[in-house]
């Protein structure tokens, strides 16, 4: 009998340390548990290459941009004769950019190249002597700053496209040459947020060209209304995402934001749509395209849109990367 208490005491003791050492444990496991993600996913850190990506998007747009003065400039200096021969150049400096950003989508380095910050710098000279061309042919007509010079003369706005193509290409090179370790950066200021803020500025100017012209026009299609006022929205959001505090915009991810860029940029390309429209409603139709591609609305400009918010998606992806930038 007394042999049988033992036994079962002594099984007790066991069976108890058992229980206490499976309870101690336990919450250790646990808690090993609760650290790792905390240890292996670290927020901040950039993803490898997120500089080289955001730079190629930035090459896109500078090329959507690029292309859509070349097809433009080439238009309406045809249509001035070329009186000018100066008015040649940006045709050959657009096309060039179009090429440097070409060539730049295709790179995939982390390192800026020589050549293509050449071109950007070219290109954005080119628009700012362009400007500077343009408004001497409005002032120099009768009247100068007039309504009616405003809206025959030389476009004042345009010659900036060229300029914004060439800027952003400087910044892609820029942002491609930061290292993972560092903050991407342009002239010492965060890379994305400066972005940000030059294509909001962007959309502002050419908002506001294409409201003059569709203010020439009388604003006849209530679609004519859409360029003046889903741009400015966008521009709005892109300077609130620039001025905000990293630390508060890295976890919203500016959904709305990235949202109305592709919805701008699906209006540069309805907008071709819409010129096209508006060329086939002039005598002969497109049976006349000689004369009335000259006369009509403009097809190579909304694309210019396209090409700004490509720029405005860039900021934002480099911004989710890199939530410092």
């Amino acid at each position: 009998m007394s042999s049988n208490n033992d036994f079962l005491v002594g099984a007790g003791v066991v069976i108890s340390t058992l229980a206490a050492t499976t309870l101690l444990q336990r919450p250790a496991k646990a808690n090993r548990r609760r650290r790792v993600p905390a240890l292996t996913t670290p927020i901040s850190r950039p993803r490898p290459g997120a500089s080289v990506r955001a730079a190629q998007r930035l090459n896109r747009a500078a090329g959507m941009l690029a292309a859509s003065v070349l097809a433009d400039s080439s238009v309406e200096h045809y249509r001035g004769s070329f009186k000018n021969k100066a008015m040649y150049t940006p045709l050959v400096v657009s096309a060039l950019t179009l090429a440097t950003s070409a060539h730049g989508t295709a790179d995939r380095r982390p390192f800026a190249h020589r050549l293509r910050d050449g071109g950007y710098l070219l290109a954005a000279a080119t628009g700012l002597i362009g400007t500077g061309f343009h408004v001497y042919n409005v002032t120099r007509k009768v009247g100068g700053f007039s309504w009616q010079n405003l809206f025959y003369g030389a476009p004042l706005g345009a010659p900036m496209a060229i300029l914004l193509s060439g800027l952003l290409g400087f910044c892609s090179e820029r942002v491609r040459e930061t290292s993972r370790s560092r903050r991407p950066h342009v002239f010492g200021l965060p890379a994305a947020r400066t972005i940000a803020a030059v294509t909001a500025a962007g959309l502002l100017g050419t908002s506001g060209e294409a409201g003059l012209l569709h203010f020439r026009g009388a604003f006849h299609n209530p679609f004519m209304a859409v360029p003046v006022t889903l741009p400015p929205l966008g521009a709005a959001m892109l300077f609130n995402v620039a001025a905000r505090d990293p630390d508060r915009t890295h976890d919203r991810r500016h959904r709305l934001t990235r949202a109305w860029m592709w919805l701008l940029a699906a209006m540069g390309f309805a907008g071709v749509g819409f010129h096209a429209y508006g060329v086939s409603r002039n005598m002969g139709g497109w049976r006349n395209w000689s004369q009335n591609v000259l006369n009509g609305p403009p097809l190579p400009a909304p694309p210019s849109f396209t090409g700004l918010s490509l720029a405005g998606l860039a900021a934002l992806g480099l911004m989710r990367e890199h939530p410092d930038a």
